[in-house]
């Protein structure tokens, strides 16, 4: 599929676009051109020291931000596929940043959507996030405008026009850069008390792995206008804690502003247009797309796939072996 087209990623120098940028290096040896486009050339310096742009020389890099309308389109010129990863996620700042992120992460998505179909882009993934799905804080209120803009933008596209938009929702990334695994083994090497907000708190959790190849799957199986949930195990905050450390000392901190005990990847709401396609659900604008997947079945009326009703859970034994590989792979 990839092989002979142009492929360009925003915020590409993130652990997902490292990831993915790896992955169809190594697996299409022809792609005639991968572009990492994303807004700071430190971040694309390091990358570029890690992919020698001499082994790689369809590897492009280029400076913009997807605020900048004429920049995108720029560098959206002669490309095949679009991979959006762009994103401000950090849900305290949101809270006190509200603009940046409104521009970041709606009007943003808005600028792909038109740069895309202005180029003829021929097919879309834009990754979403958990906290997109029945949203309590302004991170997840624009993720969720972010995937509305994506999957509404189907019916802009003309007759002569290929492009196709679809979306990844998905949870925590293990270990991710960011995430709270490293702050909680920081935090086992000082001996120091660990933060928890709440005894009860759940996460969906996926891997790095996982992540890449749900993106893939969506490039090779959407339609257009999905919004694609991998099926993803669960696990309890105080579980991770005692994963790292037997018998941990503990600080109840108090939820954040905007933060949630649990989360969806699935509302009741949404599971009304939804299906079960195997390794994958996929929420679908109407009911009437379902005819395009023919070995699928709708879900229950009362379903809702939330971290703490979820059947997958993770127990302290399996998050103790991938606490254990995350501190093998980082030796």
């Amino acid at each position: 599929m990839f092989n002979g087209k142009k492929i360009l990623i925003t915020g590409g120098t993130g652990s997902l676009g490292k990831a993915l940028t790896a992955y169809l290096l190594k697996k299409y040896k022809n792609i005639k051109k991968l572009i990492i486009f994303s807004r700071d050339e430190y971040k694309q310096f390091k990358m570029q020291e890690q992919f020698n742009i001499k082994k790689n020389p369809n590897l492009r890099f280029f400076l913009g931000d997807v605020r900048d309308y004429d920049r995108l389109e720029l560098a959206l010129c002669d490309v095949d596929y679009v991979i959006h990863a762009a994103a401000l996620k950090q849900v305290p700042a949101a809270e006190y940043n509200p603009f940046e992120f409104i521009n970041t992460n709606i009007i943003g998505a808005q600028n792909i959507v038109r740069a895309s179909i202005k180029n003829n882009i021929k097919k879309v993934i834009a990754l979403s996030t958990d906290k997109a799905c029945s949203p309590i804080n302004l991170y997840g209120a624009t993720k969720l405008c972010s995937d509305k803009l994506f999957i509404s933008s189907n019916n802009l596209v003309g007759r002569k026009n290929e492009t196709r938009f679809s979306v990844v929702r998905y949870g925590n990334v293990f270990a991710s850069r960011g995430s709270v695994i490293p702050f909680f083994l920081d935090i086992s090497k000082k001996g120091k008390k660990f933060p928890l907000t709440d005894y009860r708190m759940t996460r969906f959790n996926i891997s790095l792995k996982k992540a890449l190849e749900t993106v893939i799957w969506a490039f090779y199986n959407c339609k257009g206008s999905e919004i694609v949930v991998p099926k993803l195990p669960s696990f309890k905050i105080i579980d991770l804690i005692k994963s790292i450390k037997s018998k941990p000392k503990i600080k109840i901190i108090g939820i954040r502003p905007g933060e949630k005990i649990h989360e969806e990847l699935i509302s009741n709401s949404d599971s009304k247009t939804s299906i079960d396609i195997g390794s994958y659900y996929l929420i679908l604008p109407n009911i009437d797309l379902k005819k395009k997947y023919r070995k699928s079945k709708l879900l229950k009326n009362d379903f809702i796939y939330r971290s703490d009703l979820n059947k997958d859970q993770l127990s302290i034994k399996n998050l103790s072996k991938l606490i254990q590989n995350y501190s093998d792979e980082n030796k």
